[in-house]
């Protein structure tokens, strides 16, 4: 049975792959559903909902269309947070696989930098660094995944801790392959489950992080986000909360697909027998 058959076989990957594929799909769409700038006047500014059907979910102080914010803040969520999740577990598994396979001082001296990144809290050292750098996607993405590639490291250097002294890995050393192809080949592999089922946490938080930064200002400011858009509503919550109810309510509902994607995740990869 594949991943995906597994996946979808627990209700958790079920709703969570459904809300990540409604929202991936209005991602793509964005442009055809709400062609244009989505920054652009669209109409009369403080439009309430359902007051003008081409703009159905009315417009922001500015006029511009709500719905479109919606549709392209999600592209920008999506992409920020899958970005910056690969970038923290390639980094994570780099050093944690170095740490756990070299051992001795190595992996003092990795984990100790390991140490040193958790104590920081990942929100803190992201707006740090957008602060001192400047703003835009790169640096973003950049930024949030230098406080996220700490957990992965850690677990990652545990399996391999585990799986070093196994005996298909003891064999291979035997047979004399080379330390780098044990590494790549027969440790990797056994290693990998548990840090991707970690990587769907790393999306969600990612995700808010990169809201929070946008609701602080510290956004890409050429693109719609959500937390800019949080934030923009922020000064009308009494006469117009959905300016900010809206774009909260995508937040929420794409921060609980994820973990339910990362739980159903995390069943199917338990449910898919032994290690090689």
């Amino acid at each position: 049975m594949t991943l995906l058959r597994r996946l979808i076989r627990t209700s958790e990957g079920t709703i969570g792959l459904a809300i990540l594929a409604a929202l991936l799909v209005a991602g793509l769409l964005a442009p055809v559903l709400s062609p244009g700038d989505p920054l652009r006047i669209a109409g009369r500014a403080m439009l309430t909902p359902f007051a003008d059907m081409s703009l159905p979910l009315g417009t922001d102080r500015l006029g511009r269309d709500v719905l479109a914010g919606l549709l392209y803040g999600a592209r920008t969520s999506l992409a920020v947070g899958i970005a910056a999740a690969f970038s923290a577990m390639v980094l994570g598994l780099l050093v944690g696989m170095a740490a756990g396979f070299a051992g001795g001082v190595i992996d003092e001296a990795l984990m100790r930098i390991v140490d040193a990144f958790q104590i920081v809290p990942g929100f803190l050292l992201a707006l740090a660094f957008v602060s001192v750098i400047g703003v835009s996607t790169p640096v973003v993405v950049f930024a949030i995944a230098l406080g996220a590639w700490a957990d992965p490291a850690r677990l990652a250097r545990a399996q391999v801790l585990s799986i070093r002294e196994r005996d298909y890995v003891a064999a291979a050393r035997v047979i004399g392959m080379h330390p780098a192809e044990i590494a790549f080949k027969e440790i990797l592999p056994n290693a990998l489950p548990p840090v991707l089922a970690l990587s769907a946490t790393i999306v969600a938080g990612a995700i808010l992080t990169e809201a929070a930064l946008s609701f602080l200002g510290l956004g890409n400011p050429n693109l719609a986000t959500w937390g800019s858009m949080i934030a923009e509503g922020r000064s009308v919550l009494r006469s117009a909360a959905y300016l900010s109810v809206l774009p909260g309510l995508a937040l929420a509902i794409t921060v609980l697909g994820v973990h339910l994607f990362s739980e159903g995740l995390t069943k199917a990869l338990d449910s898919g027998g032994e290690p090689r």
